[in-house]
């Protein structure tokens, strides 16, 4: 297992490579100019030494090797440094004083350093988003198990209901809806989320709380549609295996039989729909957050997309892509820890 994970975490740096030049390749056709926002009353020269400072009139060769430079050395030090500060819990900035020496990778909209901006907002997006989603995961399961042992009746056609609404119904409709009836009616949630609020005490917890229950519930409402239909067929199809019925007749407790024996055979297809569902975490709900103002990652990607920062949407989508390829490695590890008739040796 170990000779496996090395062996793709060698792998996966050209892979990474590979996509990274073909991303900054085809953002290098798309229109837009950094000097576009710039006041007319700019003079000419002042622009061009703009330019210049941003590296726009490099040949594109020499604009990525800058750029992989800048996102492999020095970003990284910035996460870390953001991560042994326990940034992600006071949503602090990194020290940007410690790098001033150094190359960043600057956005052309804000001027200002792209991690930075990144870690500014990932924060809000994994209270919102990432709790939804474990949210999501945490009813879908057992909704999916209960629904397939108990095929046909009452709950699993309720439970089938709530999918197929799930499924159908958009979060742009199922937002809306959530305000009007909590917000303007009953005055229970906020309809806007506070991005500037910070988690100091009890009080200020139970605030955030308040404010993230629409938007989770809009977002949970479509991961729970998703994972408990995966749950329920995987289940259904392991259900009339030979081993069920050897299990049952060697005496064994319906319990066991069904949440050791078959569950984990289950799981199997599942991890893949989880694993591969978390990097979608880190590019947010671009929807759902422009409905409820969440100042998180997709909101931030939407924004660099109309005003043509190529830098930002280059950084974001690089690490969107880092993170489906570290989270199929994580989803291949786990189906030889989940099915011992996979090996990796």
């Amino acid at each position: 297992m170990l000779t496996f994970a090395v062996r793709r975490l060698v792998l996966s740096v050209p892979t990474l490579l590979f996509i990274s030049f073909v991303i900054f390749m085809l953002l290098q056709l798309a229109p837009g100019d950094p000097m576009a926002q710039v006041p007319l009353t700019v003079p000419p020269e002042v622009k061009q030494k703009m330019r210049e400072a941003l590296g726009v009139g490099e040949p594109a060769l020499v604009q990525y090797w800058k750029w992989l430079v800048q996102v492999f050395w020095t970003e990284p030090k910035v996460f870390i440094d953001w991560l042994t500060r326990d940034s992600f819990l006071l949503g602090w900035l990194p020290d940007t004083q410690l790098y001033q020496g150094e190359l960043r990778v600057i956005s052309w909209q804000t001027r200002s350093p792209v991690m930075d901006i990144v870690l500014q907002r990932i924060p809000q997006t994994l209270w919102v988003v990432g709790l939804s989603y474990v949210v999501g995961v945490l009813i879908a399961l057992p909704i999916g198990v209960y629904s397939a042992y108990r095929q046909y009746s009452v709950f699993d056609q309720a439970g089938t209901f709530v999918t197929m609404v799930g499924f159908s119904i958009p979060p742009f409709f199922t937002g809306p809806l959530l305000i009007v009836v909590f917000s303007v009616y009953l005055g229970w949630f906020p309809s806007i989320y506070d991005t500037t609020h910070v988690v100091n005490d009890w009080d200020s917890f139970m605030v955030q709380l308040r404010q993230m229950v629409m938007p989770v519930m809009v977002l949970a409402l479509q991961t729970t549609a998703q994972l408990s239909r995966y749950m329920r067929a995987s289940m259904l199809d392991n259900l009339g295996q030979d081993y069920v019925r050897t299990a049952r007749a060697k005496g064994l407790s319906e319990g066991i039989v069904v949440m050791v024996h078959v569950l984990r055979n289950s799981m199997i297809p599942v991890v893949t729909v989880i694993a591969l569902g978390v990097p979608a975490i880190f590019g947010g709900a671009i929807i759902t957050e422009n409905v409820f103002k969440v100042n998180g990652i997709g909101q931030l990607l939407l924004t660099a997309l109309f005003a043509n920062d190529l830098p930002m949407v280059m950084t974001l989508t690089f690490i969107f892509a880092f993170l489906i390829v570290l989270f199929n490695l994580i989803a291949d590890v786990l189906y030889g820890l989940l099915d011992p008739r996979i090996r990796y040796d």
